[in-house]
């Protein structure tokens, strides 16, 4: 594996505050892609008191190159009980902004919708106050299933990009980049109110080019929040990096990104989807929505 450049040196944390939260997740036997993806800033994050909840898992049904969460054809079934203890962890936790994103189900007919909207719907009765981010996988196109999604209103709706649409097929095989696309202007079409977000991540061998019409495709689409950040390789299993970005251009695309109209970047090289999400509270306050009630 290719040497780490000094940016990418990650603080220790301090283990007391991990251990903490590592224990209420462990207490409520619940997942969390900061673990299953082996997140960089696991210790910051844990330390920060939050955490972004993987549900339906640990297994899914793509095997993406990239990731490290485990890859099985036949998962276990949704536990109806999962809706609960993840709700009591926001509420153990006193998270003001929760992220729950999932691994793909596509054994399942509407891609999980439901346990989305049964999740958000749990955080909603027992913590009111907390504002909810969906980080979804495609539904396979299944556009009745993130209506199901959206009717739920959470406050954000995530859906990674992940690449350029020269390297899909490499680093996304089961993917569609036309279709990501899709799923964000239909969230947009279907809640209006909503703020939508996408993810890049960078040093597979794309060029500033092919990066600057991703940020332009996305804004296209009336995407609001982006966030870029550098490819790590898990395991000698997964795809090497081709390239350490320096903080440098990660600015510079900051820079782009805010001139094409997002109304948020986050763009450096330990950037990851979930990074600092809780700051889309200040982000609602300086750019309100009011909610479409049909």
């Amino acid at each position: 594996m290719t040497v780490k450049p000094d940016w990418l040196r990650v603080k220790a944390p301090q283990w007391e505050r991990v251990g903490n939260v590592k224990e209420i997740l462990r207490d409520l036997a619940l997942n969390t892609v900061c673990e299953e993806a082996s997140c960089p800033n696991i210790g910051e994050c844990f330390q920060a008191g939050t955490a972004t909840f993987l549900i339906m898992g640990p297994a899914c049904t793509r095997a993406c190159p990239y990731c490290d969460i485990d890859f099985e054809k036949k998962p276990k079934a949704l536990d109806p009980t999962e809706p609960t203890r993840l709700a009591e962890a926001v509420r153990r936790m006193r998270l003001n902004h929760v992220v729950i994103t999932s691994v793909n189900r596509d054994d399942l007919p509407d891609g999980g919708a439901s346990q989305f909207v049964k999740c958000i719907e749990e955080v909603r009765a027992v913590s009111p106050n907390t504002t909810i981010e969906v980080l979804i996988p495609d539904l396979c196109g299944n556009w009745e299933a993130l209506k199901i999604i959206l009717q739920a209103s959470p406050e954000v709706l995530n859906h990674n990009t992940e690449t350029i649409p020269r390297l899909y097929r490499r680093v996304r095989p089961q993917g569609n980049y036309d279709r990501t696309l899709e799923l964000l202007e239909r969230s947009r079409q279907i809640a209006p109110w909503l703020y939508t977000k996408s993810g890049i991540m960078v040093g597979l061998g794309e060029t500033d080019a092919e990066i600057r019409q991703v940020m332009q495709d996305l804004r296209a689409v009336d995407c609001d929040i982006l966030t870029i950040g550098q490819y790590l390789q898990p395991s000698q299993k997964h795809l090497q990096v081709n390239d350490f970005v320096t903080p440098e251009q990660f600015a510079a695309w900051q820079a782009y990104g805010e001139e094409l109209g997002f109304l948020q970047v986050v763009s450096s090289p330990l950037t990851r989807s979930s990074y600092h999400a809780e700051q889309v509270r200040e982000l609602m306050q300086r750019h309100p929505r009011n909610k479409i009630v049909e």
